[in-house]
């Protein structure tokens, strides 16, 4: 099952008797451990029929010890194992997952890695439980996902919005579900959040950001890109060159595969670049200012600027003479 079915499966009350949950994206590991642990028991039956234990502090013996016990006045008892990576000799688990206790809901958190898929114990979860990689998302999936997470609660948001987010906040889930919380508070279900509403509430600057570099860089403003570059110099803790180049790198990558693209329509190009089509006419301007042999140039100055911003073949630039000198060769 994927998240979702995962979730809507606890939502109905359909419980496997073990989760093993493992993989990069801690955010979607805590979501379905909060909803087991919110579902299975109300508040009274926790006392006696809740446990969570951490993999730094126990073993796989004692886990299959605790789960075989029976609830006490309750249909379920519940085990949750946190950080679940660190247990040792996880194949002793196979005797108990081919034979649960059927009162026992034994779920693993296993965060930052994934459990070896060769393993018996992995492949007998897989068929008979349930086995569940948390994967991390695409930068291009960030705004869909900004925009479905919101639409699941009622809300919509624009999609130059959920780009700005996204571009802001980077790809960590649980950073961004904390300022989506945010904006739901003063948010009115029949109207979208807006560029204005994410600048007025997350603290973004409203014409000096990635998203406003990036537009004034595909536009060549040299003046408007100048003066947001400053701005960044003004304050490098909170814009640093190795968060802004990897946002530029996609966007010149995306670049040059709209000049291989046959058909140009916003389909196709939407399509091709995996975004939203709102963005698709931005991209073929941009596009139009650059000759392919520029955009290739570009990615290399991206490149050779993101090892120097991490001092390989950097002994004395900083972080804004670097900037400067990369968005000059970007522009000229």
């Amino acid at each position: 099952m994927n998240y979702n079915e995962i979730l809507a499966s606890i939502n109905k009350r359909v419980f496997s008797l073990v989760y093993y949950l493992h993989g990069d994206e801690a955010f979607f590991i805590d979501q379905i451990c909060d909803a087991i642990d919110k579902t299975v028991l109300n508040e009274m039956e926790k006392d006696f029929n809740q446990t969570v234990v951490y993999g730094r502090e126990t073993d796989i013996q004692t886990i299959i010890s605790m789960a075989k016990r029976f609830p006490m006045m309750a249909s379920h008892q519940v085990i949750l194992v946190k950080e679940a990576q660190h247990l040792k000799n996880i194949d002793k688990l196979l005797s108990y997952v081919e034979n649960p206790q059927q009162s026992t809901i034994l779920v693993f958190c296993h965060k930052y890695g994934k459990l070896d898929g060769r393993k018996k114990v992995s492949q007998k979860i897989k068929k008979s439980q349930t086995l569940f990689e948390s994967k991390k998302l695409f930068d291009n999936q960030i705004p869909g996902w900004i925009s479905s997470y919101l639409k699941a609660k009622g809300f919509g948001i624009t999609p130059p919005a959920s780009m700005m987010l996204s571009e802001y906040l980077g790809n960590d889930l649980s950073r961004i579900t904390n300022e989506l919380e945010k904006l739901l508070i003063d948010a009115k279900e029949d109207q979208d959040i807006s560029t204005q509403d994410v600048q007025d509430r997350i603290g973004i600057s409203k014409d000096f950001n990635v998203f406003e570099l990036q537009r004034a860089l595909g536009k060549k403003d040299v003046v408007k890109a100048n003066q947001i570059i400053n701005y960044f110099a003004s304050d490098p803790r909170n814009h640093p060159l190795v968060m802004i180049i990897p946002i530029l790198y996609n966007y010149f990558v995306n670049m040059g595969i709209v000049y291989n693209i046959k058909d140009k329509s916003s389909r196709s190009v939407a399509s091709a670049l995996s975004i939203n089509p709102y963005f698709v006419n931005e991209y073929l301007s941009a596009a139009r200012n650059y000759s392919y042999t520029k955009i290739v140039k570009v990615i290399g100055y991206l490149r050779e600027y993101d090892a120097k911003s991490k001092g390989i073949n950097n002994q004395t630039a900083n972080n804004e003479d670097l900037m400067k000198e990369l968005i000059f060769k970007i522009l000229h």
